[in-house]
This record gives structure tokens, C-alpha cells and sequence, in this order.
């Protein structure tokens, strides 16, 4: 084979490479991107909870579901967060069955002040989540400010959560 058919390849390999590695990288590395908007029904069936509800201060969204044993292992966390956070925790029931979701939180205890629906998985698909669990946090401004893939533990919630919610209180209306 000639030079010839090796130089498309060749041109494109920096491409490829940087590509790769701007699909790689962690998002919460990246700039902070717009959170979608979105109006899903409430676990609770008291209505939805929508995205305009939240806005004008930070919030905490974490996606999860019954039959997720890291979701399991970050609960105890959770909980934490939910009773000494600076921001509400929103949870995103992923692809379970309403029953089996609410008979966990109903076993394990609720952290959350609503948790929204997401039977066949679109909505945590627009907010970018490959895997269970994940956590986001959500900027008074609307912007995805941290997320974090994988169950959260005490360590994660002191060191980086926590300060970013310290921080970003400022920004909050009133």
C-alpha cells in the first residue's frame, strides 16, 4: 500500500484524538451547560414537577432507581444531604416501576422533596446520564454546575458538593 491511501487516515487521526478525549473528559470538567428543561409526573402522583419550579435557586437532581445496588449504597448519603444540605435534593426514578420506587423509599427512607418520573428513560437521556446512579447539580442561573457519575459517599459530599453548594447560595434570588 502507497503513502497515498495512508494520508486521509493520518490527517484525521489529531481529529479523532481530540474528539476522543473531549468525549472522554468528565463532564462536570466541561463548561457549564444549560440544564433542559422538562415537566415529568411525580413519583407521589401529586401532580409534576417541572424545571421551571426550581429555577432562581441551586438544586441538587439525583437520578436513581429501586433495583440499582450503587443507588443503594449512596442512600445513607442522601439522606445526609437531605438533612443537612444547603439546597433541595430532587430524585429522577429511572426506568422503575412507580410501585417498587416508592415501596423503597417507603423501606430506606425519603431524602427527597420530589422525586419526578422517568418510566422509559428519555428525560435523564436529556440530561446527558450514562449510568446509576448520578448526581447533578443545578445552578440558580439553570446551568449544570457538578456531576458526579457513581454513588456519592460522605467523602465526595464534604469535599466537593457541599463547597460548590456554599458557593453557589450567593447566586440565589430572593
Amino acid at each position: 500500500m502507497s503513502v497515498r491511501h495512508w494520508l486521509p487516515l493520518l490527517a484525521a487521526g489529531p481529529l479523532l484524538v481530540g474528539l476522543g478525549l473531549l468525549l472522554a473528559s468528565p463532564p462536570a470538567k466541561r463548561a457549564a451547560e444549560p440544564a433542559p428543561a422538562f415537566e415529568l409526573p411525580r413519583l407521589d402522583a401529586a401532580g409534576t414537577l417541572a424545571s421551571r419550579g426550581l429555577a432562581g435557586r441551586p438544586w441538587v437532581l439525583n437520578v436513581w432507581a429501586s433495583w440499582c445496588e450503587p443507588c443503594r449504597r449512596e442512600h445513607p448519603t442522601l439522606m445526609r444531604l437531605s438533612r443537612e444540605g444547603p439546597a433541595p435534593l430532587y430524585g429522577l426514578a429511572h426506568r422503575d416501576a412507580a410501585a417498587d420506587a416508592l415501596a423503597w423509599l417507603h423501606g430506606q427512607g425519603d431524602p427527597y422533596r420530589a422525586v419526578a418520573v422517568d418510566a422509559d428513560g428519555r428525560a435523564a437521556a436529556v440530561f446527558g446520564v450514562r449510568g446509576l446512579p448520578q448526581t447533578l447539580l443545578i445552578g440558580a442561573d439553570g446551568r449544570v454546575r457538578w456531576r458526579h457519575v457513581g454513588p456519592l459517599d460522605d467523602g465526595i459530599l464534604e469535599r466537593e458538593l457541599k463547597p460548590l453548594l456554599a458557593a453557589l447560595q450567593s447566586e440565589a434570588r430572593p
